[in-house]
C-alpha cells in the first residue's frame, strides 16, 4: 500500500510537471494574441484619426478657397465699384427713386472753374460768377439724373459746395477737375484736362450708352436778353438729336410756366469749340443765358429757377434715352 501511495504521489507530481509548461505556453500564447489585438486596434485607431484629420483638413481648405474665391469677388467687384461715382461734392445727399435711366453714363461739365470765374455779372454791389452759377445748375442735373439711376461724373467738382440755396453764391477757387486734378489757368491746358478725364472714363465703359453736357453762362452786352440754346457738332447726327431733345424739353417747360412769352433758344452746330470737337461722347454745349442782363440773371439768382433748368435737360436726357 505504502509503496503504491508512493507510486501515485510520483505520478501526480510528474503529471503536474508536464502540464504547467503547456499551461504556461498556453498563457504565453494567449498573451501574445492580446497584445496582437491590441496593436491592430491602436493601428486601426490611428488610420482612422489621420483619415478624420486628413477629412477635417479637406473641408478647412475647401472652406478657405470658397471665402478666398468670396474675398477676391468682393475685391474686383469693390474695384469697379470704385470707378463709378457714389456721391456727390459737399452735403448734396442722392436718393434713387427709379432706374429709368439704368446703363445710361454721362459726363456733366460746368464751364471755367478753379483759377478761371468765367463770365462776371454784377448784381448790385454783387459779382456773379459764371463758374458758380453753372456749377449749382450742373449738379443739380447730377443728382436729378443719379435719383433716376444714372451713372453720372461730374467733370469739374467742387469738395466742400453742394447744391446751394442762396441768390449769390460765393466765388471760390477750390475746384478740381476729375479725379482730384489741380485746373490749370491757361485755357487750352484747362480744357485739354477735363476731355482727357471725358475721354478716358468713356473708353472704360465702351458699349455703354454715354452722353457729355456741358454748361455755360454766355457773357454779351447787359441789354440783350437771350433764351438758353444749344451746340453741337456738325457731323454727330446723335449729339445734334440729343440736342434736340434737351431743346425740346424747354420749349414744352416754358409754355407750361410762362405761357404768354415766347422760347426762342436755338439748336446750332459750333464744331470749333474745344470739348465739342474733341471729345469722345456725343455732346451737347448748353449757354443757359447773358450773366450781364438783368433779366436773364433772374434765370440764375432764384434757386427754384436753377431747379428747373436742371430738370428741364434731365428731361430732355431721358428723352433722348429711351429713343436711343
Amino acid at each position: 500500500m505504502k509503496s503504491n501511495d508512493g507510486n501515485c504521489i510520483w505520478t501526480v507530481i510528474f503529471l503536474i510537471l508536464m502540464l504547467s509548461p503547456g499551461e504556461s505556453h498556453l498563457a504565453l500564447a494567449k498573451g501574445k494574441g492580446s497584445h496582437a489585438i491590441a496593436r491592430t486596434n491602436h493601428s486601426k485607431s490611428r488610420v482612422a484619426k489621420t483619415l478624420r484629420k486628413a477629412s477635417v483638413s479637406r473641408k478647412m481648405r475647401l472652406v478657405r478657397h470658397k471665402s478666398s474665391k468670396t474675398l477676391n469677388a468682393a475685391k474686383a467687384e469693390k474695384k469697379r465699384n470704385s470707378l463709378l461715382p457714389t456721391s456727390l461734392p459737399g452735403s448734396t445727399h442722392v436718393t434713387v427713386k427709379d432706374q429709368k435711366l439704368k446703363g445710361a453714363v454721362y459726363y456733366l461739365v460746368s464751364g471755367h472753374g478753379g483759377p478761371d470765374p468765367g463770365a462776371i455779372g454784377r448784381y448790385g454791389k454783387y459779382v456773379l460768377p459764371e463758374d458758380e452759377y453753372a456749377y449749382d445748375v450742373t449738379i443739380r442735373l447730377a443728382r436729378a439724373l443719379m435719383e433716376h439711376g444714372a451713372t453720372t461724373y461730374m467733370i469739374v467738382r467742387d469738395p466742400n459746395d453742394g447744391i446751394r440755396d442762396g441768390s449769390v453764391l460765393k466765388l471760390d477757387h477750390d475746384e478740381v477737375t476729375y479725379p482730384n486734378q489741380t485746373i490749370p489757368l491757361n485755357q487750352t491746358l484747362r480744357l485739354r484736362q477735363g476731355t482727357d478725364a471725358v475721354n478716358k472714363l468713356h473708353a472704360k465703359h465702351r458699349e455703354a450708352y454715354q452722353r457729355m453736357v456741358t454748361i455755360h453762362v454766355d457773357s454779351r452786352s447787359e441789354g440783350q436778353n437771350i433764351d438758353v440754346f444749344f451746340y453741337h457738332h456738325e457731323n454727330s447726327k446723335v449729339g445734334k438729336k440729343l440736342a434736340k431733345h434737351i431743346h425740346k424739353s424747354f420749349q414744352s417747360g416754358y409754355k407750361r410756366s410762362q405761357p404768354t412769352r415766347n422760347y426762342l433758344g436755338t439748336v446750332s452746330d459750333r464744331s470749333s469749340l474745344y470739348v465739342v470737337k474733341n471729345s469722345h461722347p456725343p455732346t451737347v454745349f448748353i449757354e443757359l443765358g447773358n450773366i450781364r442782363n438783368g433779366k436773364d440773371q433772374q434765370r440764375f439768382l432764384l434757386a427754384d429757377n436753377r431747379q428747373a433748368l436742371a430738370n428741364w435737360i434731365c428731361t430732355g436726357l431721358q428723352t433722348d434715352y429711351k429713343s436711343h
